[in-house]
C-alpha cells in the first residue's frame, strides 16, 4: 500500500477527522502527517486549505496533490475514492 502525505494543522477538526477516517480503513491507510504551521513555506503554500492529501514525490515525478476529500466520505466510500485516485 502506498503511503500518503496529509498536510494538516493542529486544532483543525477537518484534518483530525480525515486522519481518523483514514486510520479506520481496513487495512489502515499509511499516512505521514505534516503540520503546515511548522514550516513557513508550507504555511504559505497551504494556508487555510488544509487538509490536503498528496502522494509523495518519487523517482518518476513530483508531489501529486489529490482532489479535496469530502468530509462526508468514510469507510467503503472513502476506500473507493482512494482507489479512484489510484492510491490503493
Amino acid at each position: 500500500m502506498q503511503e500518503l502525505l496529509l498536510f494538516s494543522r493542529q486544532g483543525c477538526c477537518l484534518c483530525e477527522g480525515l486522519e481518523e477516517k483514514l486510520g479506520a480503513l481496513d487495512p489502515p491507510q499509511l499516512l505521514q502527517v505534516i503540520d503546515v504551521d511548522t514550516d513557513p513555506a508550507l504555511q504559505g503554500r497551504y494556508g487555510l486549505a488544509v487538509p490536503v492529501l498528496a502522494v509523495p514525490a518519487g523517482a518518476d515525478g513530483p508531489l501529486r496533490e489529490l482532489p479535496r476529500v469530502s468530509p462526508r466520505l468514510a469507510g467503503a466510500q472513502l476506500q473507493a475514492w482512494l482507489i479512484k485516485q489510484g492510491v490503493r
